[in-house]
C-alpha cells in the first residue's frame, strides 16, 4: 500500500490516503478499485486531521493529488508520480455566504437537478517516461481513468488497439466511452505489460476471471482470453459459477476450439456416450451392490434425481421410451430372481442336507434385497407415470403370492411394499391399468399385504400408514359396486380380527355404504323401478 495526498479546495490540512499499488517485474501501477471511488466522492466535504504545517512529500511509488482544476495535471507530470485523482472545478460557496432565507410561506420551487462530480484519476504503467499514449475511460457515477500506457505493448496485444493507433499514426489519446467495468478495464490493460498472464489469473475467483474474459474479448486480448480459458478449464466451479462459465463461454466468437474442453466438462457427445447406454449401467451396479450402505445411499440419491428431474423419460421420445424399457427390463429380471429364490425357499427337500442354515440365511437376505430391488423400480416408474403395465405384470403373479406367506415376513416384507407402491398409485391416478387388472391386483396381493401390515408399521421407518391406507381405499373405489363389496366385505372381517394390525379402510367402507344403502344414483336412473313407483 502507498500513501497519496489530498489537498482541499477551502485550504484545510490534506488528508493521508492508501490506495493498492500492484507491482510487477516490468513497472507497477495503481488499480483502485471501484469502491474506493465511490468512498471518496462520497465524502469529499469532510475534514481531515491535521499533522502540521506542511503536507508530507509524495511516495515514490505513487501520489495522488486532488486539484481544483484539471490544469494542475501539467505541474504533477514533472514529479515521479505514478497516479493520482481529480475531483471536477466544481466549487460550492461557503455556507455563511448565502443568507439565510425567511421562512417560507409560499410553496417552494423544485430542487434543480444535481450533476453527478466527476471523479478523475491517472494511472501509469510501465516507465512513464517512455509513454507516448493516453487512453480516457469514461465510466459510470462520473468516474473517469486516463491510463498513461505505451503505444507498442497496446498494439502489439490488443487488435482494438492495433486498429485505433492504425487509422492515426500521430494519435495521442485515445477516448473509450459508457466503459461498462472501469475497473476490471485497468486491470485488464494492465495485465498487457506481464509476461505470464495466466500465473497473474491463479489467486482470482472465477467471477473475476469472467469479467477480465469479457474485457479481453472485447479489446482483443488473445493472450488474454486464451489464459482465462486455461484457468476456468482447470478450476473447480460451485454452485451459480457453472451456469455462469457456460453462458460466458457461449457467447465467445473466436476461441470455440479453445471452449470445447470447457464446454465438455458439461456436455458430452451423445452419438459416442448414448444417455440411456449410461443410465442402464448406473441402474445395473445400483442394482448388483452387495454393499448395504452404499446401495441404499444410492438409490435414494437417483430416486431424488429422477424426481427432481421429471423431464427424464418423460418427453415421448424414441429415448424416452428406450428409458422405460430399460426400467422394465431390469424390473423382470429381479421379478424373475424373486421367484426362483421364493421357490428354492419354499422347497424343505433342497433346503435339507446339502444346504446349511448358513445357505438358507443367504438366500432369505437375497429375497429381501430383490425385494428392495422390485420397489425402487417399482418407485421409479411410478413417479414417471409409467406402471400402467407394472400393475399388469404384479397382479399376475399369482405363484409368488402363494409362496409369499413360506418366507420368514422379516426378509418377504418388502414384496408387500411394492403392492402397496402400486395400489397408491392407483389411487392417486399415477397408473391408469383396466378394472379388471385392478381387481385381479387386489385379489392376489391384497391378502399377503394385510398379513405383513403390522411388521410394515413397525419395522419400515418410511412407511405412511395414512398415504396407504388411502391409496388402497381409493383403488378398492374404483371397482365396480359388486367388487367393492366382495373386497371390503373381506376386509371388514379382517379388520375384527386383527385391528391395528390391519389396513383402517373406514373412509373407503364408509363411501361404498353410502352408494350401496343411500343409493342416491339408483334412483335417478331411468326405467329403475323406484322411478316407476314415483310417477304412480
Amino acid at each position: 500500500m502507498a500513501e497519496f495526498k489530498i489537498g482541499r479546495l477551502d485550504g484545510q490540512p490534506p488528508r493521508i490516503r492508501n490506495v493498492p499499488i500492484a507491482v510487477t517485474p516490468e513497472g507497477f501501477w495503481c488499480c483502485p478499485s471501484q469502491a474506493a471511488l465511490q468512498k471518496t466522492a462520497k465524502s469529499p466535504n469532510q475534514q481531515g486531521r491535521p499533522r502540521g504545517g506542511a503536507s508530507p512529500a509524495p511516495s515514490k511509488a505513487s501520489s495522488v493529488q486532488r486539484a481544483p482544476t484539471i490544469s494542475s495535471e501539467k505541474r504533477a507530470q514533472s514529479t515521479p508520480t505514478r497516479s493520482r485523482t481529480n475531483s471536477d472545478e466544481q466549487v460550492c460557496p461557503p455556507a455563511d455566504a448565502v443568507a439565510a432565507p425567511d421562512p417560507p410561506k409560499v410553496v417552494p420551487a423544485p430542487a434543480p437537478e444535481k450533476r453527478p462530480k466527476q471523479h478523475k484519476m491517472l494511472v501509469g504503467f510501465g516507465q512513464l517516461g517512455t509513454s507516448d499514449l493516453k487512453v480516457v475511460l469514461h465510466g459510470k457515477e462520473g468516474v473517469a481513468v486516463k491510463m498513461i500506457v505505451h503505444k507498442n505493448i497496446l498494439a502489439e496485444n490488443s487488435t482494438f488497439f492495433a486498429d485505433r493507433i492504425s487509422r492515426q499514426s500521430l494519435v495521442a489519446c485515445i477516448e473509450v466511452s459508457d466503459c461498462e467495468d472501469v475497473e476490471i478495464y485497468v486491470e485488464t490493460v494492465g495485465l498487457m505489460y506481464c509476461k505470464d498472464v495466466k500465473q497473474r489469473l491463479i489467486k482470482q475467483t472465477v467471477p473475476r476471471v469472467l469479467r477480465i474474459l469479457k474485457v479481453a474479448e472485447s479489446l482483443g486480448f488473445r493472450a488474454c482470453i486464451m489464459s482465462c480459458l486455461d484457468y476456468l478449464e482447470a478450476v473447480p466451479w460451485v454452485g451459480d459459477e457453472e451456469e455462469n462459465v457456460v453462458s460466458s463461454i457461449r457467447q465467445l466468437h473466436d476461441e470455440d476450439h479453445r471452449a470445447n474442453p470447457l464446454l465438455r466438462r458439461v456436455t458430452s457427445d451423445v452419438l459416442t456416450n448414448p444417455p440411456n447406454d449410461t443410465l442402464a449401467h448406473i441402474i445395473d451396479l445400483v442394482l448388483k451392490s452387495s454393499e448395504d450402505r452404499g446401495r441404499r445411499e444410492m438409490k435414494s440419491l437417483v430416486l431424488k434425481l429422477f424426481k427432481e428431474n421429471s423431464n427424464v423419460c418423460t418427453n415421448g421420445s424414441s429415448a424416452d421410451s428406450s428409458c422405460i424399457m430399460t426400467l422394465y427390463s431390469y424390473f423382470q429380471n429381479c421379478l424373475d430372481s424373486l421367484l426362483a429364490l421364493s421357490r428354492q425357499a419354499s422347497d424343505p427337500e433342497e433346503l435339507v442336507g446339502e444346504e446349511s442354515s448358513g445357505s438358507k440365511e443367504q438366500t432369505f437376505r437375497k429375497i429381501a434385497l430383490e425385494g428392495d430391488n422390485l420397489l425402487w423400480l417399482a418407485e421409479i416408474l411410478s413417479d414417471r407415470n409409467a406402471a400402467d403395465e407394472l400393475t399388469v405384470i404384479w397382479a399376475s403373479q399369482a405363484e409368488l403370492a402363494e409362496l409369499h406367506p413360506k418366507i420368514p415376513v422379516m426378509h418377504r416384507h418388502l414384496v408387500s411394499c411394492v403392492t402397496a407402491r402400486l395400489l397408491v398409485a392407483i389411487g392417486k391416478g399415477e397408473a391408469l391399468p383396466s378394472k379388471e387388472t385392478r381387481r385381479r391386483l387386489l385379489d392376489v396381493w391384497l391378502q399377503p399385504l394385510m398379513d405383513d401390515y403390522r411388521w410394515l408399521q413397525h419395522g419400515c421407518r418410511w412407511f405412511d400408514r395414512a398415504v396407504v391406507e388411502d391409496g388402497i381405499g381409493q383403488a378398492i373405489l374404483t371397482l365396480p359396486l359388486e367388487d367393492q363389496q366382495a373386497v371390503l366385505l373381506a376386509w371388514l372381517g379382517r379388520f375384527l380380527k386383527a385391528g391395528d394390525g390391519c389396513p383402517n379402510l373406514q373412509r373407503a367402507f364408509e363411501v361404498w355404504w353410502r352408494r350401496t344403502f343411500v343409493r342416491p344414483y339408483a334412483e335417478l336412473q331411468p326405467g329403475s323401478s323406484s322411478s316407476r313407483s314415483g310417477r304412480h
